[in-house]
């Protein structure tokens, strides 16, 4: 799928932060700083925030010096990272020089997650600028965080949580200045008049990957003293920079004169790989007396490291005939420091209690969850301890979750949670009471296979398993004969007859069509590199291979209702039915914000539609639509549930959603009919999240998860509804089970959802006070989690991905 700038045509949708009005209050100044508070619930409230401080290379005078770090690093011949750019009105010869630095970069930044680059070629505003580079977005307390009280850039934050936390927006954004004397014979020899492009992209990929405080300076023409300096957002580069009394720049109130003068003072660097890179000294940050944008503190001192060779990428000026084409080993060390949780600063007096203590359900054990204390930054806290207060035994950990081991099933516990710096010791925050209960024991179908992704169906009356493998990017089956499951690798591993070699570890769904012998499976996928649907049949031997969407000249326009192939990402989500009709399948355009659909033609081809968030007439909506979906088809009947977002807030959390519901007993795109389950109101401020949709004995059951004003962008609440026999929306809040989390899927009276990255079962009995709830798998996933259902030879499981490998639990 070539790649194209998304269309924002919901400007509420993705709302930036604004830039906070620069006050001197000193009220201000101690409420962000001194006593910050992360958000309250425990909770992982993932939440982004827009980048707005850029890091600039200057130009430099002429030079004779030629350093180049390429010999240090020129062993390592194997990319730890996918970098894909974006160029605008770049020259051919500049893209040859760009491409170059990238390569350098992907050798030395690890990531799964390809980073995304918008590069830009145009005059610069600021004289002297050669080039200038910005993160993304910025993430707090995602998962797999270091310090879940820092500001980590996009690339990093992906690379750190393992998954794009971002899909509609570039990791990097990069400007370079056209009217700069360029060499551009791409020989890598600027003369003493000209200046490198490759070494300028090796500087600025360094700051778009991280290397880059978000701090400003304030200043009043009138006041000679009005100097304030302004952390809005801390980073964790702004963590390693430390003060010459131990304090660290993250700390300092803000904004504050305090802060301005720190800035245009002495700063070093804490992190220990970038001191042992710089041969054991804490190496010196660029801190001018007078501060200068985009330049001061995001960079290496200019006097110091000028003349040091290899380790002066990082300066703030690139001189004419200068050439770097590596980042050098004290670079690379700083960035390295970026991934470990930052030394802790100099603590202000004790810390507060932790909040929101809570113990959850575990077998043999518990779960505490808490939330740090209010003055978290200014205390410094070093650790917690968590205290069992039935048997006086106390664990120490550095952030929540602590696992509690070495219980007994059946007994309750509570514990308390104190949180600890270099000063003492807060006072201890109670968790409520937790009996830990038994759990079944999983048994394993794939070793291998870590099943992010599972779908379930009966081919020729046996169950099969499609299921996913992140670490190999392949798509595989699981067949059952009724003695043994056999294993076949679908897609996602190269060879001939239309397979690729791409990753397709992503959504997928399965539909049979045909009678006894006679069926054929269908296996509807993501391609995750180029962002395509595609589509694989199976008739117990053979495989046909073809792509549905994504594939397309150009994309096609939200509001065109002729719909054709289309070049947007389509590999979101998807949803297929069979009937009578044929084989359909539904899929969100994520570069539309809307819900596809494309029907088997007569001919063999595929037949597209806009199935909705196009319009407000007709029963459609204009909300983001189908993140999540499900489509189940019963006769000639076919229905599709999906979420909407109606609008989101400055962290471009939803904020207003929707569940919808369609339905058509035809082919025609003419022939849908729409509802809207559930909405956000005074009580549920956000539905949405995930949904389900199965076929049971008592009807169709629909299921989705709600979030409150407070646990925003995480739910605390699941819902769900018998659409063939009662519109009333029921709910239950699994409390000491943790937050409900995708996955549902529900089989008879049994509903299976997460729970705190674990996985539990709810009893649907609607007219039961307290619905039964168990914890049928107590591992801690940090990754997604997909379940299904399957019976073998009458008896039911629950197929999951238990520990990173596919399994079978008995329920």
């Amino acid at each position: 799928m070539p790649i194209s700038s998304h269309l924002i045509r919901f400007p509420n949708m993705l709302s930036r932060l604004r830039t906070p009005l620069r006050s001197a209050i000193a009220l201000t100044a101690i409420l962000a700083g001194l006593f910050y508070a992360p958000p309250a619930g425990a909770l992982s409230l993932t939440r982004e925030a827009p980048s707005t401080v850029w890091g600039h290379t200057y130009a430099g005078p002429a030079t004779t010096k030629t350093f180049s770090a390429t010999t240090n690093s020129g062993t390592r011949s194997t990319a730890k990272s996918r970098f894909i750019v974006t160029y605008n009105n770049f020259p051919e010869w500049a893209k040859t020089e760009v491409q170059a630095a990238i390569d350098v970069w992907s050798l030395n930044f690890a990531s799964e997650i390809p980073i995304t680059v918008d590069a830009s070629w145009g005059r610069s505003a600021i004289y002297g600028v050669l080039g200038s580079a910005r993160p993304g977005n910025y993430f707090l307390d995602f998962p797999n965080s270091p310090d879940g009280t820092l500001w980590y850039p996009s690339a990093l934050a992906n690379a750190l949580a393992g998954e794009d936390l971002d899909k509609n927006s570039p990791e990097i954004v990069i400007q370079v200045n056209s009217a700069t004397n360029w060499n551009q014979r791409n020989d890598g020899k600027p003369s003493t008049t000209e200046y490198d492009l490759q070494s300028v992209f090796v500087h600025e990929l360094g700051h778009g990957l991280g290397f880059l405080s978000t701090d400003s300076y304030d200043t009043n023409s009138n006041y000679s003293t009005y100097k304030f300096g302004i952390i809005d957002q801390p980073t964790a580069y702004d963590a390693y920079a430390q003060l010459p009394d131990g304090r660290r720049l993250s700390d300092i109130p803000s904004p504050s004169l305090e802060l301005g003068e720190a800035l245009t003072n002495t700063l070093v660097w804490s992190g220990p790989l970038g001191i042992k890179a710089n041969g054991g000294v804490k190496p010196l940050l660029y801190t001018p007396p007078r501060y200068s944008d985009g330049s001061s503190v995001s960079h290496l001192d200019e006097a110091t490291f000028s003349s040091s060779g290899p380790n002066s990428v990082m300066t703030p000026n690139l001189d004419a005939g200068e050439i770097f084409h590596d980042p050098g080993p004290l670079l690379v060390g700083m960035m390295e420091d970026l991934r470990n949780k930052p030394p802790a600063g100099v603590a202000i007096g004790l810390p507060d209690a932790p909040r929101n203590a809570s113990a959850l359900v575990a077998d043999r054990a518990a779960v505490v969850t808490f939330n740090p204390p209010v003055n978290v930054r200014s205390a410094q806290v070093s650790r917690y301890e968590v205290k069992n207060m039935q048997t006086g035994l106390t664990l120490s950990t550095t952030s929540s979750p602590a696992f509690v081991s070495g219980l007994k099933n059946g007994t309750s516990y509570t514990f308390s949670v104190t949180a600890i710096n270099s000063l003492g010791q807060s006072i201890p925050a109670l968790t409520g009471s937790v009996v830990p209960q038994v759990t079944p024991v999983p048994k394993s179908l794939d070793n291998a296979s870590d099943a992010r992704y599972i779908a379930v169906a009966s081919f020729r009356k046996q169950p099969a398993i499609a299921y996913t493998d992140k670490t190999t990017g392949a798509l595989r089956l699981q067949l059952w004969n009724g003695k043994t499951w056999r294993r076949v690798t679908v897609d996602g591993r190269g060879g001939a007859g239309g397979k690729t070699s791409h990753s397709v570890a992503g959504p997928v769904s399965l539909c049979i069509s045909g009678l006894g012998t006679k069926q054929v499976m269908h296996i509807f996928y993501s391609d995750l590199i180029d962002k395509d649907l595609r589509y694989a049949t199976f008739d117990s031997v053979n495989f046909k291979y073809e792509v549905v969407d994504g594939n397309g000249d150009q994309v096609n326009l939200y509001d065109q209702p002729e719909r054709v192939r289309t070049a947007s990402d389509v590999s979101v989500s998807n949803a297929c039915a069979i009937t009578a009709s044929g084989i359909q399948v539904f899929y969100r355009d994520e570069s539309q914000g809307i819900l596809l659909g494309a029907k088997r033609s007569a001919a063999g081809g595929w037949d597209y539609e806009l199935v909705d968030g196009d319009r407000k007439t007709d029963g459609r909506t204009t909300g983001d639509v189908a993140f999540h979906l499900r489509a189940l088809a019963v006769g000639s009947k076919v229905s599709v549930i999906y979420d909407s977002n109606l609008a989101v807030n400055q962290q471009k959390q939803a904020t207003n959603g929707e569940i919808r519901f369609a339905t058509r007993s035809n082919a025609s795109p003419s022939g849908w009919s729409y509802q809207t389950l559930d909405t956000s109101s005074a009580d549920m401020a956000v539905v949405g999240y995930g949904v389900s949709l199965n076929k049971t004995s008592a009807g169709l059951i629909a299921s989705w998860l709600g979030a409150s004003t407070i646990s925003i962008p995480n739910p605390i609440q699941i819902r769900w509804m018998n659409i063939d026999t009662d519109t009333r929306i029921n709910s239950v809040t699994p409390d000491s089970y943790g937050a409900p989390t995708m996955p549902m899927s529900i089989d008879g009276k049994t509903m299976i959802f997460g729970c705190q990255t674990r996985i539990c079962s709810l009893e649907l009995n609607s007219s039961a006070l307290k619905p039964t709830m168990k914890l049928v798998s107590g591992v801690r996933n940090n990754a997604r989690v997909d379940t299904s259902w399957v019976v073998l030879n009458k008896v039911r499981y629950l197929v999951a991905g238990i520990s990173g490998k596919l399994a079978l639990v008995k329920i």
